[in-house]
């Protein structure tokens, strides 16, 4: 009889007892998880940083989406996907900035003496309406033409060349180039010392 009262009392506590362990179980298994993505992400972001301009250069194509990819990932953008290829309708990557707003980019990976012509911009407006997002990107490795710099600027196209690029791969984020959109290469001085580093005939 004593043990049938008190029964349903050490029942109640066996199934708290499982309840709690079962908890703190999960609890620290999403810990441990949450720590392993961190270190994942901060180690995805050093290793993003390390890449030289030069061996960004000696990529392929492909290979140049991907790290502008993983560029955004790293940034906080999420619903990122490289679609560039032969029907890419204009975009190379689509995904969503942290704020929410859809964004499509395009990734030129050029010669250091190449410049971006405002054609290319132009295929870009057209990949934004295509695929209804709130802001176009274009991304090189070379640097843009004037009037290709103004076509930018004037419709709202985040221009992020080689100088920016360099800035955006050491660890500032995308939107922070919004910020300096159109600058670092449009002044005599920075041209000249531009084809100085990077013309294939040494400089006269």
């Amino acid at each position: 009889m004593f043990w049938s009262v008190v029964w349903p009392y050490v029942s109640g506590a066996l199934l708290l007892g499982c309840m709690g362990t079962v908890a703190w179980w999960l609890g620290r298994t999403d810990r441990l998880v949450r720590k392993r993505d961190l270190l994942w992400r901060q180690a995805d972001m050093i290793d993003a940083g390390r890449r030289t301009l030069t061996e960004v250069d000696a990529m392929t194509g492909t290979e140049f989406e991907e790290l502008v990819a993983n560029l955004c990932r790293r940034d906080g953008c999420v619903e990122v996907r490289r679609v560039g290829g032969a029907n890419d309708n204009g975009a190379d990557v689509v995904g969503r900035l942290p704020d929410g707003r859809s964004v499509v980019i395009q990734c030129k990976r050029y010669a250091p003496t190449s410049t971006i012509a405002s054609r290319e911009l132009r295929d870009l407006l057209g990949a934004r309406v295509h695929f209804g997002a709130d802001l176009a990107v274009f991304v090189t490795t070379t640097r843009f033409s004037r009037p290709s710099e103004k076509f930018a600027l004037q419709h709202g196209i985040l221009a992020v060349h080689r100088d920016h690029l360099g800035v955006w791969n050491g660890g500032a984020s995308l939107m922070s180039l919004a910020e300096i959109n159109g600058a670092g290469q449009g002044d005599a001085r920075h041209r000249a010392r531009w084809k100085q580093a990077y013309s294939e005939q040494p400089p006269v």
